[in-house]
């Protein structure tokens, strides 16, 4: 187990970094999730959650762990343990970002958290990240990272609560390996449990390859702007309850509620919940 006092030491470190939104993977991006959008093009206004599509984590291969990520250390803590995974996180969006502007994103760790769950030693860092562009602050948002032990195989997989079954839309998903790999060349992400089997399920413990929390975010996303195209969606916060595979298909869901809210979640094929969400938007909810 990590030292609390030294994992806390990097609760205030600040990082800045800045990118350029370019037209190449807003297009990719829609081609991945099946859209049929016009090509996009200078001064377009970037949909909600694709500035995951910058600041891209972008190490040496010399730099990079075994499970595929960056080594530990830098900007987050150095965190012993061995899984490490987006939880949620929370967003607001003041303006739009467009296609050609210069973007800058600061970051700040907020706080570091040891805590002993069920499965063992748990470690949450929270980043928070300010996003700006020519016209000011556009986007504000918090992301939870949780890190852990790998599994004992002789416990039994832990059983997700049941989704809700009273979906207003709803589409169904199939997470090939095709879908995670080119999410996952999009984002430049080298984390192996989205696309080698054979570690996946021999090193890390899971069923299949995991589908990417951000993908499943943003497919949520997507059901919203495919339901409610006129909408402008102003705050988003989401939460991973328990992991998707690319076993078998899986469905996103949403249902409007009052006040300008929009209830999300993604369901297993067995009917548990695996991401909930909600959405306020500032066209009215029909």
């Amino acid at each position: 187990m990590d030292s609390d006092a030294s994992l806390k030491q990097w609760i205030g470190r600040t990082e800045t970094r800045t990118d350029l939104i370019t037209a190449v993977p807003v297009a990719a991006l829609a081609a991945t999730l099946d859209r049929d959008d016009p090509s996009p093009q200078p001064g377009d206004p970037l949909p909600p959650l694709w500035h995951w599509l910058y600041f891209l984590p972008i190490a040496r291969q010399s730099e990079v762990g075994p499970d595929g990520h960056p080594k530990r250390g830098g900007f987050l803590p150095p965190v012993s343990l061995p899984r490490r995974m987006w939880a949620g996180g929370r967003l607001e969006f003041h303006q739009p970002l467009r296609i050609g502007e210069t973007i800058t994103r600061t970051s700040r760790i907020m706080d570091v958290t040891q805590k002993q769950g069920r499965s063992g030693a748990l470690v949450f860092v929270l980043v928070r990240h300010e996003i700006s562009g020519p016209q000011g602050l556009a986007i504000t948002e918090e992301h939870d990272i949780v890190y852990r032990d790998h599994p004992n195989p002789a416990d039994p997989a832990p059983v997700p609560p049941a989704a809700p079954r009273d979906a207003t839309w709803q589409r169904v998903i199939t997470p090939g390996d095709v879908l995670l790999f080119r999410y996952s060349a999009l984002t430049f992400n080298g984390h192996r449990i989205h696309y080698d089997r054979r570690y996946v399920t021999e090193v890390e413990g899971y069923a299949g390859l995991v589908v990417h929390g951000p993908l499943i975010a943003t497919l949520l996303m997507d059901l919203l702007r495919r339901s409610l195209p006129a909408a402008r969606v102003t705050r988003f916060e989401f939460r991973a309850v328990s992991p998707l595979f690319d076993l078998a298909p899986f469905t996103v869901c949403g249902k409007p509620e009052e006040g300008g809210v929009v209830r999300l979640w993604a369901r297993n094929p067995e009917g548990g919940l695996a991401m909930e969400a909600n959405a306020r938007i500032e066209a009215p909810v029909s």
